[in-house]
């Protein structure tokens, strides 16, 4: 579709097949046209452990999970998943959107004030729960948790799954779902305050992953799909999941990120299509096995979650020899608000997140008056549309103050929107740092660093400054192979190519940053800790 350039940057809704469809109505489709497709396979380590269902003993296992959740509770209930990726973890997942109720998803690596906080907040009925997650018994932190969770009936261990689904009653009748229903609260990454839970329903996250996979190129039948992205993230209990159902696919569900598994999956099972934040993407280029592995069947390598450089697309698209799709969006928006298309050019790829999805509105606005504004000109991204959340779950405070009146949704992204639409990621509205005045952009000195010879990655943070307000701070991962350069060369090299009040005057160097759930750098926990002088993990390079 060709559409007049744009005079200011707004994106009026573009038509697109967005329909009035719920969870269940999804994998009884997919289950109808491929009966015995190869559908949900367990991704464990050791292959004796691997575990395969078709589309037809998928349906099976998730009505009678379904079920045995209708003999206690009602529809509406909110019920806990607190264990890493699984088969059953998606199996229970499309069971509670079955029997009407609403997943409430937990981080494994939550300890016992945070999983407090969720089961309180969310009011849970039930929480089904791992075993075991790296090393730690789980049961022993609901000991603490369970007397101050007035609302929480019952608990489920996974690791009892089939005698769960024996006390299914095949008489029980399963409720009539509704599109707009809500299906899952999704927690933020709670970077600022506490989480916020975001109200999600069927139609929001069906359709998003539909279109994204159909932007991608993975919208035929037989794709195969391999996932190490959370489930408890929105990244993979929504935009993966239910983009392989959608396309009658393969879903390869893998416990956790191990770079070498990965690797081995798609060759053993012809894996086309993936979803890898940039810092899981570089562990997979950096990997032994990349080069002995027979990678030949991946067709496309989705993207996003925090900035991708151009220097990383050229790597992907060059040693896997496959296309790239960049996503952009946010868990209130069900997931991705714009994407690029594969046959975007190269730059197009690397320097934006492409497009909006069809049937959605998409403006930049001026931080202060929130006008639009002109193209070109940086703002913060607002969407409206049917993918946005229904609310934060009990807080009509953070709701209100995120949803405007008129139904647009703040994304506190801030960006840049180009005549045909295209967006372009330039910060966060809290991240913006404001030195003397002068606005500065993080991403922007992210992306130049990204392209010295000594650095992997970059991330670029304010610190507070007498004189200037603030100034800018850089804490680098440098290349296994590279010498340590100094603060002083790295300086001179900015200098070359950005502004004098852009340059950092603070330099450190680290090993490994600190991520949140879904694969994003916690900019403020660096921060805090530069501040507060607890800096063991970082080596500071001092200006000559």
């Amino acid at each position: 579709m060709t559409r007049e350039p744009l005079t200011e940057s707004y994106w009026p809704t573009e038509a697109g097949e967005v329909r009035e469809i719920t969870l269940p109505e999804l994998l009884r489709e997919a289950t109808a046209a491929k009966p015995d497709q190869l559908a949900l396979v367990h991704g464990a380590a050791d292959p004796a452990e691997r575990r395969e269902w078709t589309y037809t003993e998928f349906l099976a296992d998730t009505e009678a999970a379904a079920r045995a959740l209708l003999g206690r509770y009602q529809p509406g209930d909110r019920i806990g998943i607190w264990a890493p990726n699984s088969a059953e973890w998606v199996i229970l997942q499309q069971a509670i959107a079955m029997a009407g109720m609403i997943v409430v998803a937990a981080n494994p690596a939550y300890r016992s004030s945070e999983l407090k906080y969720m089961l309180q907040q969310s009011q849970a009925k039930a929480l089904f729960y791992a075993g075991e997650y790296r090393g730690t018994q789980l049961r022993d932190i609901l000991d603490e948790v369970v007397p101050e969770s007035p609302e929480l009936k019952d608990l489920f261990c996974l690791d009892a799954w089939d005698e769960f689904l024996s006390t299914a009653d095949s008489d029980t009748s399963l409720p009539v779902v509704e599109p707009r229903d809500p299906v899952q609260i999704q927690y933020t990454s709670g970077t600022t305050g506490s989480p916020k839970g975001a109200l999600l329903h069927h139609m929001g996250i069906v359709n998003e992953a539909t279109l994204v996979g159909e932007r991608a190129g993975n919208s035929g039948e037989n794709g195969v799909c391999i996932n190490a992205m959370p489930m408890y993230h929105i990244g993979g209990g929504a935009v993966t999941e239910l983009q392989s159902i959608s396309a009658h696919g393969t879903y390869v569900v893998v416990p956790s990120f191990d770079p070498g598994l990965i690797l081995e999956l798609f060759e053993t099972y012809r894996g086309t299509h993936g979803l890898f934040v940039p810092t899981m993407l570089l562990a997979l280029l950096d990997h032994p096995d990349r080069t002995t592995r027979d990678l030949s069947s991946i067709t496309t390598l989705w993207t996003g979650a925090a900035p991708v450089a151009e220097a990383l697309i050229r790597r992907v698209t060059g040693e896997f020899k496959c296309r790239t799709t960049i996503l952009f969006g946010q868990t209130e928006m069900h997931g991705v608000i714009s994407q690029t298309r594969v046959t975007d050019s190269p730059e197009d790829q690397a320097a934006t997140v492409g497009q909006p999805l069809p049937e959605l509105e998409v403006k930049v606005v001026d931080l202060l008056s929130d006008e639009v504004v002109p193209i070109g000109e940086q703002g913060e991204i607002l969407c409206r549309g049917y993918q946005v959340m229904l609310e934060y779950f009990q807080n009509p405070t953070a709701t209100a103050a995120t949803i405007t009146d008129d139904g647009w949704l703040r994304m506190g992204d801030i960006g840049v929107m180009d005549e045909r639409g295209f967006l372009k990621i330039t910060g966060r509205v809290k991240e913006m740092i404001i030195r003397g005045g002068m606005n500065i952009y993080p991403r922007e000195i992210e992306d130049l660093l990204f392209d010295h010879p000594a650095v992997s990655e970059a991330v670029v943070t304010g610190l507070p400054h007498e004189q200037w307000g603030e100034e800018v701070a850089a804490v680098l991962r440098l290349r296994a192979d590279s010498e340590i350069p100094t603060a002083t060369e790295l300086k001179s090299w900015c200098r070359e190519r950005i502004a004098a009040h852009k340059t950092p005057a603070h330099w450190y160097i680290t090993g490994s940053y600190p991520m949140t759930a879904s694969g994003k750098i916690q900019k403020y926990v660096l921060a805090r800790n530069i501040i507060a002088g607890e800096t063991e993990d970082l080596i500071e390079l001092q200006l000559g």
